[in-house]
C-alpha cells in the first residue's frame, strides 16, 4: 500500500508527462512490457531492412541473369559461371537443374524420354525453390507474432498499470484530476507501445508477403521454363 502511495504521490507532484517521465514512474510491471515491446519493434525493424534489401537483392541478380539466360549464350557456360557456386535463388533453382540434367546424361542405358528426364530436373527445382523461399521467408512468422500479440501485451501493461493507479488513488481517498490523470497516462502508453510494434509488423508482413509471393511466381515461371528447354534438348539427344 506504501508503494501505491507513493507512485501517486511521484504522479501527481511531477507534473511532467514527457515519454520518459510516463517509463521512468511507471510500476515495474509496466516498465518490463514496454522494455519487451520497445525489443520487439526494434527487432520488427531489423527484419523489415534486412527483408527488403535481400528481396532488392534477389530481385535485381534474377534481372541480370534472366538477361544472361535468354541471351542465346552457351547453358554449360551459364552453370559454370554461376549456377555451380549459385549466389542467390534464381541461379540455385538454374545450377539444381543443370547438375540433375548433366548426371542423367552421365548415366549409361537410361530411358532418356521427355517424362523421366524432366520428372528429375523439376523435382531438383522444387526443392531447390523451397528452401530458396524459405529462406527468404525466415523470421516473417515473427512479423505476425508481433502484429497480433503486440496490442494484447500493451493492454496487459494498461491494465496492470490502471489497477495499481486505482489502488493508490484508493489509499490516498484523493479523486483529483492531477493525482488520477498521471498514472493513467503512465498505463495507456503500455497501449501506445504495444500499437507502435505492432502496426509496422502488420503493415511489414503484408508487403513482405506479397514481394515473396511475386518472386515465387518468378522462379516457378523461370523454373517452368527451363525444365522444358532441357526437356527438349534431352529428346533432341535420345
Amino acid at each position: 500500500m506504501d508503494r501505491a502511495v507513493d507512485a501517486a504521490n511521484l504522479a501527481a507532484t511531477s507534473g511532467n508527462l514527457s515519454i520518459l517521465s510516463l517509463f521512468l514512474q511507471a510500476d515495474i510491471v509496466v516498465k518490463l512490457v514496454m522494455l519487451a515491446l520497445l525489443g520487439a519493434s526494434i527487432w520488427v525493424w531489423a527484419i523489415v531492412i534486412e527483408k527488403l534489401v535481400s528481396l532488392r537483392r534477389a530481385n535485381a541478380a534474377a534481372d541480370k541473369f534472366e538477361d544472361r539466360f535468354w541471351s542465346g549464350g552457351s547453358l554449360d557456360d551459364l552453370y559454370d559461371q554461376e549456377g555451380a557456386k549459385a549466389r542467390h535463388p534464381m541461379a540455385a533453382v538454374f545450377g539444381a537443374a543443370m547438375a540433375e540434367w548433366r548426371r542423367s546424361l552421365r548415366i549409361q542405358n537410361i530411358d532418356m524420354t521427355r517424362s523421366s528426364v524432366r520428372d528429375r530436373v523439376d523435382r531438383a527445382m522444387n526443392v531447390t525453390t523451397t528452401r530458396e523461399l524459405q529462406r527468404l521467408s525466415r523470421y516473417m512468422i515473427f512479423l505476425a507474432s508481433v502484429g497480433a500479440v503486440a496490442p494484447f501485451v500493451g493492454l496487459f501493461g494498461t491494465v496492470w498499470g490502471i489497477m495499481h493507479s486505482f489502488s493508490a488513488i484508493a489509499a490516498m481517498h484523493n479523486t483529483n484530476l492531477s493525482v488520477v490523470a498521471p498514472g493513467i497516462a503512465e498505463a495507456l502508453f503500455a497501449t501506445a507501445t504495444g500499437l507502435v510494434a505492432a502496426i509496422p509488423a502488420v503493415l511489414a508482413y503484408n508487403k513482405l508477403s506479397a514481394d515473396i509471393d511475386a518472386y515465387a511466381m518468378r522462379l516457378e515461371g523461370f523454373g517452368s521454363e527451363f525444365s522444358a528447354i532441357l526437356s527438349r534438348q534431352s529428346e533432341e539427344r535420345a
